[in-house]
């Protein structure tokens, strides 16, 4: 036992622990400066602002700072000229490694369109104008014509009448045709007067022949 105990807490035993000790301090520093240099830990790259710039100008920008231009979407903005850099990521003055993709929306060439919904003549004022913003649409001046209130008759995009199907500019308003009730009456009493007007017309005329 006693030479086992002297095995145990002999000098080689201590001398193998604090081995072992330094050879773990050393890896733990080793990974620490391989692993600062690989990242660049502490340098970067602050990014341009190339909001408004043509893509060829943002990705000019960005290669000279050794970053990369990414378009990942694109948007319409009416007045804007087509193929401006409408938004980016990373935002401008935030700090990157050299290589990073800074990512770009675009403006579109073209007003992008969307497809008339099935909606003249099967769904009331509300329901239509829910419908419709729910797409995209734009509402615009609703019109109103004879026929049940509060139902759409008809849609219109520019002054023309549209239809199921068709596909229209997203940023056009649709004008929603209404029926009324009211102008059905009014028209009523308009013929009504207008009948008058003949009888009145007729009797003078026979009254005049007996002179």
């Amino acid at each position: 036992m006693e030479g086992i105990r002297k095995k145990l807490f002999g000098p080689v035993v201590y001398w193998n622990l604090i081995a072992m000790v330094l050879v773990g301090i050393a890896l733990c520093i080793g990974l620490w400066i391989w692993m600062t240099s690989y990242t660049m830990h502490g340098e970067g790259v602050e990014v341009p602002d190339v909001k408004g710039m043509t893509l060829g100008d943002a990705e000019y920008a960005l290669e000279k700072l050794e970053l990369v231009a990414f378009v990942v979407d694109s948007a319409y903005v009416r007045g804007q000229p087509a193929g401006i850099v409408l938004e980016q990521s990373p935002a401008f003055g935030s700090r990157v490694k050299s290589g990073r993709e800074i990512y770009l929306t675009v403006n579109q060439k073209q007003t992008p369109t969307n497809t008339i919904p099935d909606i003249a003549g099967n769904c009331s004022r509300r329901e239509a104008e829910a419908r419709l913003r729910a797409l995209g649409f734009k509402i615009g001046p609703m019109e109103f014509v004879p026929g049940d209130p509060d139902w759409v008759i008809a849609l219109k995009v520019n002054g023309r009448e549209v239809y199921t199907g068709e596909r229209v500019p997203c940023d056009a308003p649709v004008v929603l045709v209404v029926g009324n009730s009211d102008m059905e009456s009014d028209e009523g009493e308009e013929e009504e007067i207008d009948d008058t007007w003949g009888s009145e017309t007729e009797a003078e005329d026979g009254y005049e022949e007996e002179l």
